[in-house]
């Protein structure tokens, strides 16, 4: 049976990529004031900056309803496809419950818990695709993947902890000190959660280039599939500079991928984040 692969909008997956791997995508919303609006489709990085800006408020993020995954799901069942569903970690959304309860009353739709976010997420959804263009059944990709989502490391950069602070995830003291000291967070999945790592002090640019230093150089352990560079309007030379230095510490990557992260990660983290995300092997 055909296997459709379907992934929330959290994995910030590129247009281009979801075209080239025939993904669909259930968008999570984004509430802005009194309005609200599908992430991806109705509103993007960019009016989550503005909205910011005007209000000095964050937008707050909600997961897609059950209805919202009965009627995805339904309609791939209705034209003859099996389903395989990936979420953004359980920890951090109602989605994946939402999913496997639409999921319930219906044979052939399977729900994973990518225990990631962004292209963390995306790196497991791709895989899935893969294993769709290969024939490989819904029950063996989910089987898959789920042992794939353990080997995944995703972390990020954060320029400003202003969105963090805004956002009630540190406090008015902390977030005065990071940003007297200079001091760039690093923020890491981990089982699912996030976690606060080293503080980088500096400029952003010089920042960025010793996180990506620290994560990669000495390693011998990284599938060399893909890895991706994900961000928020970071400087695109600096983005250059990091691929560059990918190929100097861990040369022979198949895929250096560049996606903008989406709503969710942005209203987080705000501008000038960067992240590497690649899978151990």
């Amino acid at each position: 049976m055909k296997v459709k692969i379907i992934s929330d909008s959290t994995c910030d997956l590129s247009p281009e990529l979801v075209q080239k791997y025939d993904i669909a995508i259930v968008p999570l919303y984004v509430l802005m004031g009194d309005s609200t609006r599908k992430d991806g489709l109705e509103v993007k990085p960019e009016d989550i900056y503005d909205f910011v800006s005007r209000t000095g408020k964050l937008p707050s993020t909600s997961a897609p309803n059950l209805g919202d995954f009965i009627d995805e799901f339904k309609k791939w069942r209705d034209e003859g496809y099996e389903i395989v569903h990936f979420n953004i970690s359980s920890d951090f959304s109602s989605a994946y419950q939402n999913a496997c309860t639409a999921a319930s009353d219906m044979d052939g739709v399977y729900v994973v818990d990518t225990r990631n976010l962004s292209t963390g997420s995306g790196l497991v959804v791709l895989r899935g695709a893969e294993l769709a263009q290969q024939g490989k059944s819904a029950a063996e990709i989910k089987l898959e993947c789920e042992k794939m989502t353990g080997k995944v490391e995703a972390s990020f950069v954060v320029d400003s902890i202003d969105y963090l602070h805004k956002g009630g995830r540190c406090s008015s003291v902390a977030a005065l000190g990071a940003n007297l000291l200079k001091l760039k967070p690093l923020i890491e999945v981990l089982d699912g959660k996030m976690k606060a790592g080293k503080k980088y002090r500096g400029g952003i640019d010089k920042v960025i280039i010793n996180y990506v230093t620290d994560k990669l150089r000495g390693r011998s352990d990284i599938d060399k599939k893909r890895i991706f560079i994900t961000h928020t309007k970071c400087n695109p030379v600096v983005v250059q500079q990091v691929r560059g230095k990918i190929n100097e510490l861990y040369p022979g990557f198949e895929e250096i991928l560049e996606t903008t992260a989406g709503c969710t990660v942005t209203s987080h983290c705000g501008p000038g984040t960067l992240g590497i995300l690649f899978v151990r092997k």
